[in-house]
This record gives C-alpha cells, sequence and structure tokens, in this order.
C-alpha cells in the first residue's frame, strides 16, 4: 500500500517539528527574549480540489536560527533528518529555499564599539530577532551594531513612523561613531 501526498506530509510535519524540538533542546542563548531558534509552519498547500486526495504538497517554514547556527549545516541535517523519514516510502520531496537566507549574528558585549554606543546612549545592548545586513558586515571583520532612531514597534507598520525628536539624537550618536572610529 503506497503512501499518498497528505499522509507523506502528516511524516514530514512531524519530523520538521521534531527537528525544532531537538534544535531547541540543543541552542540556547540568553541574549534573546525568545532563546531559543524558532521554526514556523507558516503555509500548506495541497491538492486542487476538496474532493480529492492530492498528488502533491508544500509545506512553507520560516527558520530563524541562533548566532552560530551555520545555515547550510541546517540544510543538510533537514535534507538527512526527511530523507530518512520518507526513505521506507514511494514518495520524493525536495526543499527549495526562496531565498539563501540571512544568518544570525552576535557582536560580543565587550566588543569596542558596543561598549561605546551603550556610553554615548546610556541604553545597554541588547539581541533583537530580525535580519539586518549586520552580520554580512561582521563577516568582513567588523564590529557590528544595529541602532537608530524611533522604535521598532513602529518600524513596517501600516502607520510606521519616525518621531521628530528621535532624529537629531541619532544624528550626533552617529557624528560620535564617526568622530571615535572613523577619523
Amino acid at each position: 500500500m503506497g503512501v499518498n501526498a497528505l499522509e507523506g506530509m502528516h511524516l514530514v510535519i512531524g519530523e520538521v517539528m521534531q527537528w525544532r524540538d531537538d534544535l531547541q533542546r540543543r541552542f540556547h542563548n540568553p541574549a534573546f527574549e525568545i532563546e531559543v531558534p524558532t521554526l514556523n509552519l507558516g503555509h500548506i498547500h495541497g491538492g486542487d480540489n476538496p474532493n480529492r486526495i492530492c498528488g502533491q504538497c508544500e509545506l512553507q517554514f520560516d527558520l530563524r536560527p541562533l548566532p552560530g547556527m551555520i545555515l547550510s549545516d541546517l540544510r543538510s541535517e533537514l535534507r538527512e533528518r526527511l530523507n530518512k523519514c520518507l526513505a521506507e516510502s514511494s514518495l520524493s520531496w525536495e526543499l527549495e529555499p526562496v531565498f539563501e537566507g540571512i544568518p544570525a549574528m552576535e557582536t560580543h558585549r565587550d566588543a569596542t564599539i558596543v561598549q561605546a554606543v551603550e556610553q554615548l546612549t546610556g541604553a545597554p545592548a541588547g539581541a533583537v530577532a530580525f535580519g539586518t545586513e549586520g552580520p554580512y558586515l561582521n563577516s568582513m571583520g567588523m564590529q557590528t551594531v544595529i541602532c537608530g532612531p524611533g522604535n521598532i514597534d513602529q518600524a513596517h507598520q501600516p502607520d510606521e513612523y519616525l518621531p521628530h525628536e528621535h532624529i537629531q539624537p541619532a544624528i550626533n550618536l552617529i557624528k560620535s561613531l564617526v568622530r571615535q572610529f572613523c577619523l
């Protein structure tokens, strides 16, 4: 008796969720509000009609790794697990990244740039769980901090705004950092 695409998707989803749990047991970073890697099953689609068993299913997911987790290693680990999971079935599967991904980054608290920004702003550094160009700058040997005017809660929203009173302090911060690190 063969395994249809829906049964196969059930196997795949179960294995992906077990993988997520395994990643969360292995990786922790207390600097983040959510200190484990996250994996969201954001889109599942299969079939072309509600009264037919589908021949194909698609699962789209979002994985947010922590600093030190290598994207290519994660993809290889997932491939190995799913190949093993479906080895006894007649199903085939493929992993197609929507894009190569943004690696997680971390600039250590004792880095000169972090200490300088903390001193200039009077605020402690923290970790954030969103993508920036920071990992690419760090990979070129730069110490990178992500900071700027406004509040992330207003960013990328329909009513996104930047309070006028936040602009001049940001300009002053950037000028101070340029004087300290670039001149």
